[in-house]
């Protein structure tokens, strides 16, 4: 299953993400991975979180990050939540690009029996209906 926080910036995407996080950790079942741009949250949350710093693996576009993902189910196959922060900013990429990867995260969750939250700053009104299912 995929969740899409989409909002502007200073909407409150990241308090929401971290909060589903926290709630994640203490009932999940997996372990929890949060891809973050920057070491930001490392403070916020549980020590339980496998935090990746999307900076520090020159993760720069779509490809990089499905990469990313692909690797670390492949090395964690007890990995059952994904969270990631600032899609835009992480892909370096714009809506569309956007919209194809959480396309595709769609189908990689599900394949993988993975719950995987995105945060996108950007107006939910602009969104492709095909995001909209996922807000």
């Amino acid at each position: 299953m995929i969740h899409v926080i989409m909002g502007l910036k200073g909407s409150g995407k990241t308090k929401k993400m971290i909060d589903s996080i926290r709630e994640a950790v203490a009932s999940a079942h997996g372990d929890v991975v949060c891809i973050e741009y920057g070491q930001k949250l490392t403070y916020d949350l549980p020590h339980k979180v496998r935090l990746v710093d999307s900076k520090e693996y020159g993760i720069s576009n779509p490809d990089m990050l499905k990469g990313l993902l692909s690797g670390l189910h492949a090395g964690n196959y007890d990995i059952t939540n994904v969270y990631i922060d600032n899609l835009y900013k992480t892909i370096g990429a714009d809506r569309a690009a956007g919209e194809e990867f959480i396309l595709w995260c769609a189908q990689f969750a599900e394949a993988n029996f993975m719950d995987i939250t995105i945060t996108v700053s950007d107006d939910a009104a602009l969104a492709s209906e095909g995001i909209k299912a996922y807000l």
